[in-house]
């Protein structure tokens, strides 16, 4: 029999908030985290805007030693663990660690240090590269780091699927408990991106926007859309057995129940026609949560601001939903935070577990123009309070990967 798996703990660093609350509060309100990059020069480049996070200092949460030899990507899935084991009130010593796991995501790395230390090899030569190159740059140091900070000795691994990352991370941890492997897993993702190289990258693509207004640079759904923000920062979540979490008095936020994965098998950057790879992932997920799609109360969706995704995304959605399309509250968080890559669906899933627990659907702030072939409710501009129970959330990413996740309101039993 499959283990029913709660969330027990929380943590995020985002452009709008560096903890949980700061975060979700921000999202109420609609305040958008997007502003001129400040990390390096823009100059030269046709997109200037990014959501970077703020005021982060890591040394205020990890040793700074330690936080010297962390790419920025590590440093953030450290700091947000840092907030959800704390948050959880779990004892690492007093649990059986090799029935404790991680699995983070990441679509990048540590793309910062990369640029760093081959613009030092370039100018000094190589034998100035830093001895801590390799162990800074390469994807998994975010769960590695983690686990062995709380000893995690279960499965310790990084899915690695684009944009998709964060939810499959996740939704693959969700699996892990629910199948009996483990008691505990961290799970989430993390991002830091906001460099010259990947921001010149996704211009080459034609990815990002090149608005120059804030307000009107991630406008997911919107008909002036016209490509995404880059986002950066981490969501962590602590994931338990009901039967563990329940045996240790845990407070308990809400239920994981469901987990669709599918590949459009169609292009490296295109979604497939008529988001018929999304719809497939929607309809797992449904049927992996026993439920129907009219039991679906919000859905969180990737919206990404880009002509493709969103038009696309929204077909999925008729597809799986029918008349009932129509009746769902849809909404892109992106519209405040930017597009976090791999960490997009670790805070989105912190958002729909925050959406469920106060009945509150946070807006796709910023929208203005409505679009014909994107019709359905994206709760434009204002949250709104709201009965939920379930809770869906979607992430795609380059290579046809699309992961969908589905929480459920903790009603105490």
């Amino acid at each position: 029999m499959k283990k029913r798996v709660v969330i027990t703990g929380m943590g995020a660093i985002t452009p709008v908030g560096n903890d949980v609350n700061a975060f979700w509060n921000s999202l109420k309100e609609g305040k958008c985290g997007i502003d001129l990059i400040t990390a390096f020069d823009t100059t030269e480049f046709k997109s200037k805007l990014a959501a970077e996070v703020k005021d982060f200092v890591p040394e205020n949460y990890i040793d700074r030693k330690e936080a010297k030899r962390m790419d920025r990507f590590c440093q953030f899935a450290m700091v947000a663990a840092k907030e959800a084991v704390e948050d959880s009130g779990l004892d690492v010593d007093k649990i059986n660690k090799e029935r404790f796991g991680v699995i983070l995501g990441s679509g990048i790395g540590g793309i910062g240090t990369i640029e760093e230390q081959h613009t030092k090899m370039l100018e000094k030569g190589p034998g100035k590269v830093s001895p801590m190159l390799i162990p800074m740059i390469i994807g998994n140091m975010g769960a590695g780091n983690v686990a062995i900070k709380y000893g995690a000795k279960a499965v310790c691994t990084t899915i690695v699927t684009a944009c998709a990352s964060g939810n499959n991370a996740i939704g693959e941890a969700f699996h892990k408990i629910q199948n009996g492997h483990a008691d505990i897993m961290i799970s989430g993702g993390s991002e830091a991106s906001i460099t010259p190289v990947s921001v010149a990258g996704f211009i080459s693509i034609t990815a990002l926007t090149k608005s120059t207004d804030p307000l009107r640079a991630s406008i997911p759904f919107d008909k002036e859309r016209a490509g995404f923000v880059m986002g950066e920062g981490a969501g962590i979540v602590i994931m338990e057995s009901l039967e563990h979490a329940q045996a240790r008095g845990a407070k308990i936020y809400g239920e994981i129940v469901g987990y669709g994965s599918t590949c459009d098998a169609y292009h490296i950057t295109s979604p497939a026609p008529e988001g018929e790879g999304g719809a497939r992932a929607m309809k797992i997920a449904i049927e992996d949560a026993g439920i129907r799609a009219e039991d679906i109360s919000y859905i969180n969706a990737h919206g990404t601001g880009t002509p493709a995704n969103d038009k696309l995304e929204t077909a999925a959605i008729k597809t799986v939903f029918g008349e009932c399309a129509y009746k769902v509250p849809v909404s892109s968080t992106k519209s405040m935070t930017g597009h976090l890559l791999g960490a997009a669906g670790a805070i989105e899933a912190v958002a729909c577990i925050k959406a469920l627990e106060e009945g509150f659907i946070p807006p796709t702030a910023g929208y203005k123009v409505a679009d014909e072939e994107c019709d359905l409710d994206y709760v434009p501009s204002e949250g709104r309070k709201a009965e939920l129970n379930y809770a869906l959330s979607n992430s795609l990413g380059f290579g046809g990967h699309n992961a969908t996740l589905i929480f459920k309101k903790w009603n105490g039993r």
